[in-house]
């Protein structure tokens, strides 16, 4: 079968693989489709995403959803047949996080395409993968498999919401429509948002942000847009990039909320801390999900607004064209690899 390996920095491999089989208490999972995410690409260009270096070729993708095929020895779930999505984490279950019920902050989680441990965790990636049965969720009625390949980084957005607290009836500003940032428009307007500003630099990105559901988009990098608002009750900053988190510094209200949902770069970013005190600004950080999986799917399943957001399907077998499609936020915004064609 064929899998997507990543060696090191720019050395992304489509290589013949090992069917796996189901120990106790996993199942087998025929993939179908795998989303392209950020930190994908990140160990594509980079080796690494943060602080999280590659030290041993892994199987990249933590977005993945298909078929139950068997289960191992004592596990249960779904019957073979049935589509699933799988739910990426399996937290420790017994660190003072899990404990009080943080389990997406688990000091000793393991999550699927990961090199924040060693060994990694090899990820989804491949024609039929290997995961613990307590990770499948079968989709509800009505969602097919190829919207809800978007049901992790959905999970990601709406866990960013409520991060930020009740949004009804509020300003929302987003800063960076790439898919997570597009998504948290989605997740803003599930959640009961008035109105939702986003700010990139690219328009073919604020186009996606409009088809998530943005009344207003925003040039980043001209000051005199007019879609600039004055002020903002809750302001998340998708981008992952210092002038986000300055732009939402400045635009949110006093005693509003900004949330940091993109990932800055390793060691020290700058960041307007002077305004955190004088306006009493609640800096919330926002880091993957748990719950909300489920709640994604659901949402999922009944708004297809979201096929929107699906740029591509591109086979497994042109894995670095689709790579370099989803690097390419002028051209795309989801992007997905289509494991069917797999022998």
């Amino acid at each position: 079968m064929l899998g997507c390996v990543i060696h090191g920095q720019d050395d992304l491999r489509v290589t013949e693989l090992p069917v796996p089989e189901p120990g106790p208490g996993q199942a087998l999972v025929a993939v179908r489709y795998g989303g392209v995410c950020g930190s994908d690409l990140h160990y594509w260009r980079h080796g690494g995403v943060g602080d999280f270096r590659l030290r041993e070729p892994m199987v990249l993708g933590h977005e993945v959803v298909g078929t139950v095929l068997e289960y191992g020895t004592g596990a249960s779930g779904p019957a073979p047949g049935t589509a699933v999505a799988v739910h990426p984490a399996t937290p420790c279950g017994v660190c003072p996080e899990c404990s009080a019920g943080r389990r997406n902050v688990c000091r000793d989680t393991s999550y699927l395409g990961s090199a924040a441990r060693f060994p990694h965790v090899q990820g989804g990636f491949a024609a039929q993968v290997v995961v613990p049965c307590e990770q499948l969720r079968a989709l509800p009625d009505g969602l097919e498999l190829r919207r809800a390949a978007l049901a992790e980084p959905l999970s990601v957005a709406l866990h960013a919401v409520r991060r930020a607290g009740d949004v009804a009836g509020r300003h929302v500003l987003v800063t960076g429509a790439g898919p997570i940032g597009c998504l948290v428009v989605a997740a803003a307007k599930a959640a009961g948002a008035a109105h939702v500003t986003v700010t990139d630099l690219l328009p073919e990105a604020l186009e996606y942000a409009r088809v998530a559901g943005a009344e207003t988009v925003v040039r980043a990098d001209d000051p005199d847009d007019a879609g600039w608002p004055d002020e903002v009750d809750v302001a998340i900053e998708a981008s992952g990039v210092a002038a986000g988190l300055d732009a939402c510094l400045r635009r949110v209200r006093r005693g509003g909320v900004v949330v940091q949902l993109g990932m800055l770069p390793p060691g020290q970013s700058p960041f307007a801390g002077n305004l955190v005190v004088s306006r009493e600004i609640e800096l919330r950080g926002a880091f993957r999900f748990d719950t909300e999986f489920d709640a994604a799917l659901e949402l999922l399943a009944v708004e297809p607004a979201f096929d929107g957001l699906v740029s591509a399907v591109v086979p497994v077998g042109e894995a670095e064209s689709a790579f370099a499609l989803a690097a390419d936020r002028s051209r795309s915004c989801k992007v997905l690899l289509d494991f069917d064609v797999a022998p």
